[in-house]
């Protein structure tokens, strides 16, 4: 029974573009064929695609999500709508295994007014949301509904309480493991934009469009933060209601997933913090703590996986690897 509800919700996109009403979607590959037949950009999504699939068999993921599982939203009914990774309610959904991402930039034509930033940006969501897919998860069935006691290196029981606690309000790091893997897809993510950038020769100076790129390839400064994350965050020109809340969005996510995750990783993995966050990259596809834990316990002493993350709430023994996992 669990299988045929999973199957059920893996075959019917709707259920996940309906949620956007105003929003047309197309598969990426169709969104990728449409840009050059209008002679639009389409090369730093196609060479950081090839660096992408190159980077993530080395840790273990030789299967990355199928590019027509992928929803693009090309333009939106709502007036001065704007795109990009941090549009509301986009991402990988894993009971239905697709994700959800928008164009970057504004929204009212179809087709991006900046091809090549456009193309980054889906980039960073692709590699991003490949990370979250080819992460290990297991599924129960708790009466009709559907739970997932196991994602990555995180585990939650059937009443709901997950193995790590929160981070608290204005933490500077993370503790929490949901962060933890979020931060390290995001972290690997804008490393592949950034190399492709780098190597395609791409850069944003000014306006939002340097918001914009520094975001994508990775490196926001703490001014920027702080300036993204005021109720009306500067950009030149005024950016339009939608673009504002776009950026804000950008500023919060840096600041409660991409900073606390870049400072967990400088505390407890000092000189070898590349080392710990391929660890922890590793871990997540394979859902074995047996590999990261070794790690820590190495550096840091026994049992340090559940003095770093275990909630005192969380019981001990619930904490392995459950059986028969569902993909």
């Amino acid at each position: 029974m669990l299988a045929a509800k999973l199957a059920e919700l893996r075959s019917t996109p709707d259920s996940l573009t309906g949620q956007h009403p105003q929003v047309t979607f197309r598969p990426l590959p169709q969104v990728l064929s449409a840009w050059r037949a209008a002679g639009l950009e389409t090369r730093p999504f196609c060479e950081g695609l090839a660096l992408l699939r190159a980077r993530y068999a080395t840790i273990g993921l030789s299967r990355t999500l199928p590019l027509d599982r992928v929803m693009v939203g090309i333009r939106s009914e709502r007036e001065g709508a704007y795109g990009g990774f941090h549009h509301p309610n986009q991402g990988y959904r894993h009971l239905q295994m697709r994700a959800l991402i928008t164009v970057s930039g504004p929204l009212a034509s179809g087709l991006p007014a900046d091809s090549e930033l456009a193309a980054l940006d889906l980039l960073r969501a692709y590699a991003h949301n490949c990370l979250h897919y080819g992460s290990f998860r297991s599924y129960r069935l708790r009466s009709d509904e559907i739970v997932r006691t196991q994602y990555g290196v995180n585990f939650r029981r059937y009443d709901g309480r997950t193995y790590s606690a929160p981070d608290l309000v204005g933490s500077p790091t993370t503790r929490n493991l949901g962060v933890v893997m979020e931060g390290a897809c995001d972290r690997e993510a804008r490393t592949i934009t950034r190399l492709t950038a780098r190597r395609l020769g791409i850069a944003r100076p000014e306006g939002m469009a340097a918001y914009v790129f520094r975001d994508v390839t990775g490196i926001l400064t703490t001014a920027d933060t702080a300036a993204l994350c005021r109720p009306v965050p500067r950009a030149s020109p005024a950016p339009t209601e939608p673009a504002a809340s776009f950026l804000e969005s950008m500023g919060k996510y840096q600041a409660s997933v991409n900073a606390r995750y870049g400072r967990f990783l400088a505390d407890v993995g000092r000189e070898e913090a590349a080392d710990l966050h391929t660890a922890v990259l590793r871990a997540m596809l394979s859902g074995s703590l047996t590999g990261l834990s070794a790690w820590l316990d190495r550096r840091h002493g026994p049992r340090s996986f559940p003095a770093l993350f275990l909630h005192p709430g969380y019981p001990a023994r619930c904490a392995g690897p459950p059986t028969n996992p569902m993909p």
